[in-house]
């Protein structure tokens, strides 16, 4: 029996979660030494010393996508507030504490707190292109699909701005979110990746975008499939996050083996694995996320109070 919608969302939410955890302990870590001792399960301490279940700042800024458009249909404005309440350590962090924040977040939720409007707030330079609001997307995606795919792609950018503003950012969120919205459909994961292909391509041949679609050749191949890990970067770059993610994704039987298959690439673990973990588990449903992994989470009966309160707006 395929999933229910209901069950896609319940799925793409947790999957994301347990993805970043799985890959918190090991951040930053070569993919040598990663695959020297595979993650084969949630683990605990590692690169920052944390307990079992921690999920990071990616996770974190996503759960602030949810909880504003729980109570908002869509307000970036509200969106920057949660986002500056969780640097604050308020709001959405896993033990009450911050323990890490990319540079390109960190400066444009200060501008935020100064006042600066939250879409005008994310860098534009063309270094400010890493995985921060990639990362955080997938609520977007979720809450949206079922909306026009230009109107998709406006919410998408705009969120993606909040934290990184420049077209390639946007594109690699547009792209994601489309991704999203095919496999929220039923589409099996080549099927929908070659029609995001297409949909992509046809939206984004138009300023600014355009001069940036060099940047997406591999995700935008349908030869992706085939690419042996070697030429898969696992870097904190955006294209780099999304095109493993994808990979991932398109390389896997079920959401166990996306994930750890994405966690053990190295580099940027947490945010490779979130990334792909919610595209298995929108694709897979929420059968196909261990019970005992959601179990472990931190905060586990908060992460499922919010995920139900987010699943009774989009189901």
């Amino acid at each position: 029996m395929k999933p229910t919608i209901k069950d896609r969302v319940l799925g793409g939410l947790w999957g994301a979660v347990i993805g970043d955890a799985l890959g918190v302990p090991v951040e930053f870590r070569s993919r040598a030494l990663v695959q020297s001792n595979p993650v084969t399960d949630l683990r605990e301490f590692g690169t920052y010393n944390q307990p079992k279940g921690t999920w990071s700042d990616d996770s974190s800024l996503m759960l602030c996508t949810v909880d504003s458009l729980v109570r908002h249909q869509f307000d970036t404005a509200d969106m920057g507030d949660r986002f500056v309440q969780w640097m604050e350590g308020k709001l959405w962090t896993p033990w009450g504490k911050v323990f890490d924040i990319g540079g390109a977040t960190s400066t444009a939720l200060c501008r935020i707190r100064q006042g600066e409007p939250a879409e005008q707030a994310g860098g534009v330079h063309e270094t400010s292109n890493g995985n921060g609001s990639l990362m955080r997307i997938l609520p977007i995606a979720l809450r949206f699909a079922n909306e026009s795919p230009a109107r998709l792609l406006e919410c998408s950018h705009r969120s993606s701005a909040i934290t990184h503003r420049h077209p390639r950012s946007q594109l690699a969120c547009g792209f994601y979110c489309l991704l999203v919205a095919r496999l929220l459909k039923g589409d099996a994961p080549a099927a929908a990746h070659a029609a995001t292909v297409r949909a992509a391509t046809e939206f984004y041949h138009q300023p600014p975008f355009t001069s940036e679609l060099p940047q997406f050749e591999k995700v935008f191949s349908l030869k992706l499939a085939t690419l042996p890990e070697l030429e898969i970067s696992s870097s904190g770059y955006v294209v780099d996050t999304l095109t493993a993610a994808v990979w991932c994704l398109l390389t896997s039987q079920d959401y166990r083996e996306t994930v750890l298959k994405a966690v053990n690439l190295g580099g940027d673990t947490d945010t490779t694995s979130i990334v792909a973990g919610g595209l298995a588990g929108v694709h897979r449903g929420l059968a196909d996320v261990p019970d005992n992994w959601r179990n472990e989470m931190a905060r586990a009966g908060d992460l499922a109070t919010l995920i139900e309160q987010f699943v009774a707006i989009c189901a």
